[in-house]
């Protein structure tokens, strides 16, 4: 956002430059005969309304397409499911944790040593159960306690919602 923010700010001031200079160049013509000079005050009064016109179309645009674009989709997996807070966390949880033994489309984990989670598609207590205790009694690949508390019924709650049995 900083980024576009500095990119944004540059063209911004190239702009105006632009505009000012074109203002203050070129030569300098004698009036018709029958037609004033154009007076200072009205070219700084053009040189104005042209500034603020770049101005609102230079950085207020800009803003406005990134200020209505704030859909933010980290709650939404892959697939369109929508996700509590709660189970975006444990998203989170899981792609760290779990993603690199088990697959699982909605985390985009396709991991080969556990199971596949959406053909086996376990409910949130199995879930729970296996991180607890492990697997093949905590001497299998699957340490027992691999996570505790809110990140063990985050991760359980994401699971069964993303493998069709929340």
């Amino acid at each position: 956002m900083v980024a576009a923010l500095i990119f944004v700010l540059a063209f911004l001031v190239l702009g105006i430059s632009v505009v000012l200079v074109a203002f203050r160049s070129g030569p300098r013509r004698q009036p018709r005969p029958g037609r004033s000079a154009q007076s200072r005050a009205s070219r700084r009064l053009i040189a104005v309304g042209v500034t603020i016109i770049v101005i609102a179309f230079g950085a207020l645009v800009p803003l406005a397409v990134a200020l209505g674009n704030r859909d933010n989709h980290s709650h939404d997996a892959v697939g369109g499911l929508t996700l509590t807070a709660a189970q975006a966390d444990g998203r989170s949880t899981f792609a760290k944790y779990c993603a690199t033994c088990h697959t699982l489309r909605a985390a985009n984990a396709v991991g080969k040593v556990g199971p596949n989670l959406d053909q086996l598609r376990p409910p949130k207590a199995l879930v729970l159960d296996a991180i607890a205790k492990g697997r093949a009694q905590g001497r299998g690949q699957m340490p027992a306690g691999l996570l505790v508390g809110t990140d063990a019924q985050d991760v359980a709650s994401f699971v069964a919602v993303a493998a069709g049995r929340g």
